[in-house]
């Protein structure tokens, strides 16, 4: 009987979920925000499953968030387009396949999230030195002690969990709660201009 694996690794979510603190996903929520107010780019990438969770936030960044008479954010994957990486990986190395993406692409102030449960993916780490030679700003979803990605962003949200699957299982939390955040956000924009436009005096 599996039953008590399946509710031991509920729990452990659980207490992870309490692991994450608020005030990071703010400081994350308010950097995409103003990203997005100065029509800036965000950029998206991971390996593996962290690659999936990537893939997810560019599309809920993208649709999830867009509201009429508003412009969508600007979002890229980097870990979507497979002819590319495996271009860099097979002429270069699979180290530089997100750099090299990243560095023909990126401007000052952008920002750039970077998602590896351990912190310590090469490919991963070489994004994050990019993003910060191009003047970008940068926002790590790690796991642990957030390897050696925490040092190198400016805003790492880390996520202390048993187990890989548990740290990505919360990397999607956090970004489903990062784009809920920013929808309300607009949301609330969009009523209060309706609302002033609704009560302007007619000249």
């Amino acid at each position: 009987m599996m039953r008590p694996l399946i509710d031991r690794y509920w729990l452990e979510v659980a207490r992870a979920i309490e692991s994450v603190p608020r005030s990071h996903l703010d400081r994350a929520a308010t950097l995409l925000y103003d990203c997005y107010r100065r029509s800036g780019t965000i950029f998206v990438l991971g390996n593996g499953g962290s690659a999936a969770t990537a893939s997810h936030f560019v599309c809920d960044l993208a649709k999830g968030t867009r509201q009429a008479g508003q412009p969508p954010f600007r979002v890229i994957g980097l870990s979507d387009n497979m002819p590319l990486i495996t271009a860099w990986a097979n002429d270069v190395s699979y180290e530089r396949v997100f750099a090299e993406h990243l560095a023909g692409l990126v401007r000052p102030l952008d920002v750039v999230v970077l998602i590896s449960a351990s912190g310590n993916s090469p490919n991963v780490l070489a994004a994050a030195e990019t993003a910060a030679l191009n003047g970008a700003l940068s926002v790590a979803l790690t796991g642990g002690n957030g390897g050696r990605l925490a040092g190198l962003v400016d805003l790492a949200v880390r996520v202390n969990a048993r187990s890989i699957e548990q740290v990505e299982d919360l990397h999607l939390m956090i970004a489903h709660s990062l784009c809920v955040a920013l929808r309300a956000r607009l949301q609330a924009e969009c009523t209060a201009t309706s609302t002033t436009a609704g009560t302007a005096v007619p000249s």
